[in-house]
Order: C-alpha cells, then structure tokens, then sequence
C-alpha cells in the first residue's frame, strides 16, 4: 500500500516503521524537514511535506500528531483528503486525565468535520507507542485486539490489513459516532496505567465469564 504519515513523533516512528518494514511504500512529513528526514531514514521511508504525506497516501493517511493541532493540520489539507482514507489515532486526554473534548464531538468527529471529504477511521489510541514496536504485539499468546470506529466500508477494510500487518485482530467498533467511547476508554485506561500503575487489563473477565456466552 501506499500509505502517508502526517507528524514525526513517537506513534508515526512505531506504525510507520512496522507497515515499512513488511513492504509498504511509506512516507512521512511533518512541519519540521529535518524530522521528517530523521524519521524516514529510521523507518526505510521518504520524507516529504504535509501535503506530500496526503498525496502519497493513496490507500491511507494516518494522524499522528498532538490533539490540539489535529484539525488545523488536516483543514489544511481537506482538498487533498477528499476521498482519502484517514486514520485518527490521537488521544484527546488532558490533565487529570480527562477529555479535552467534554461533552462534545468526539476528536475523530471533529477531524472529520475539518476534512468532510475524508473517509476517518478511529484506531490506534489505546496502547502506548512501545507496544506497536512488538513484532508482533502478542500477550501470553493472544495477539492484541484493536478496535476500529469509522463510516466508510471500503477505509475500514483497508485499515483492518493495516492491523493485521501488525500482527493484532482488528475489532469493529462500530460507526463514527461511536469514537468517543473508544477515546473515552483510553483517557479511563491511560489514568490507571499512569496515573496509579494499575494493571487495567484486570478489569475486565474472560469472556466466558462476561454474561454474553
């Protein structure tokens, strides 16, 4: 695939090099040029401009910068988008660890309303970068699950390969309107791990034992 990765910081370095490293044709941008370089030559990528980054992407653009300048960024480029598969993996948790986005959208909502043309996929946002460095990210034997929330049948199906290029099982989640409730678990989970070192993953029963089987 053809795949553009907007930002040059921790998320863009662990996806992009994984998809680079089992033959993606990967490039990478970000407002800083010689980050950009840096990271491309980590990863075995190219380096380019944002709207390189969205050019190239022709089967999937992922998001990997902060919340707080997400929309701007990808307003910026909504004309290049259209069409787009566009992947959100941003996480809109503040102090306290609470959502940026109170009662409101969701950020992949308002991503998505920044680029209309774009087909947004949330994903990505619950593990910590280390995790996406694991080739592959399997825990006593069970490959790590991802949940994907997005509209669009043809983007989901494309970042479901991306998932499995990982070597994880993508999960649906449900439509777009669900991303919320995916970012609201990472701001829940994010404040166990760090916020008490709890281990969350205990919260939750096998499955056999959830009431459902």
């Amino acid at each position: 695939m053809r795949i553009g990765i907007a930002g040059t910081g921790a998320m863009a370095d662990a996806l992009g090099g994984q998809w680079a490293r089992v033959g993606h044709d990967v490039l990478v941008g970000g407002r800083d040029t010689g980050r950009s370089a840096a990271l491309a030559g980590r990863i075995g990528g190219r380096a380019g401009s944002l709207r390189d980054v969205v050019e190239h992407g022709e089967d999937a653009v992922l998001l990997a910068v902060p919340y707080a300048v997400a929309a701007d960024v990808v307003s910026g480029l909504s004309d290049t988008l259209a069409g787009r598969t566009l992947i959100d993996c941003t996480n809109p948790v503040g102090p306290g660890f609470l959502l940026e986005t109170g009662g409101g959208p969701s950020a992949a909502e308002r991503i998505a309303a920044a680029a209309p043309g774009a087909h947004v996929v949330k994903a990505f946002n619950l593990c910590h970068e280390s995790v996406w460095r694991l080739t592959p990210p399997v825990f006593d034997g069970r490959p790590l699950a991802v949940p994907l929330c997005g509209d669009d049948a043809s983007a989901l199906e494309t970042v479901r390969r991306l998932v499995h290029d990982l070597g994880c099982r993508p999960l649906d989640g449900g439509g777009l309107e669900r991303a919320a409730l995916l970012e609201a678990t990472a701001a829940f989970l994010i404040g166990l791990w760090v916020g008490q070192g709890a281990d969350a993953q205990a919260i939750a029963p096998p499955l056999e034992y959830s009431g459902v089987v």
